[in-house]
């Protein structure tokens, strides 16, 4: 049983963290503390100026709430929203935060993926922790 759940959400279409909260759930001691993690990732410089002025700040607001939302109703859990690179933030935040497991979400990998690899292939190999992949 784990004492430190991470859960990276990730809020594209079709994505849903039932699945993984599920998993959370089963694999927790009692009093664990989970955490719903979302990584805002940084816009290039490029393509900076073309995003409205308060797209941003709304952006980090609308995600903020909606892990507070999912983290309503259960003992010891919170939403953290932080900024940077997927994969290697996500193997920051356990770290820093002493996390013994993560679950994260992975699609089914395609050539792309092979190549460069998925936030989940880059957690799995690099996390201290204990990880957990849910197709």
């Amino acid at each position: 049983m784990y004492n430190n759940i991470l859960i990276p959400v990730a809020f594209d279409e079709g994505k849903t963290v039932g699945a993984a909260l599920d998993v959370a759930k089963a694999l927790s001691a009692k009093g664990a503390q989970i955490t719903f993690l979302h990584v805002f990732e940084d816009i290039p410089n490029f393509a900076v100026s073309y995003v409205p002025t308060d797209y941003l700040k709304e952006a980090r607001t609308a995600i903020q709430a909606e892990l507070d939302n999912l983290a309503d109703g259960l003992p010891n859990a919170r939403g953290l929203l932080v900024e940077g690179h997927a994969s290697r933030t996500i193997i920051d935040v356990a770290e820093r935060e002493g996390a013994d497991c993560i679950v994260v979400a992975s699609h089914r990998p395609g050539m792309q993926d092979f190549l460069i690899g998925s936030t989940a292939a880059q957690v799995v190999r690099h996390a201290k922790c204990a990880v957990h992949v849910l197709r």
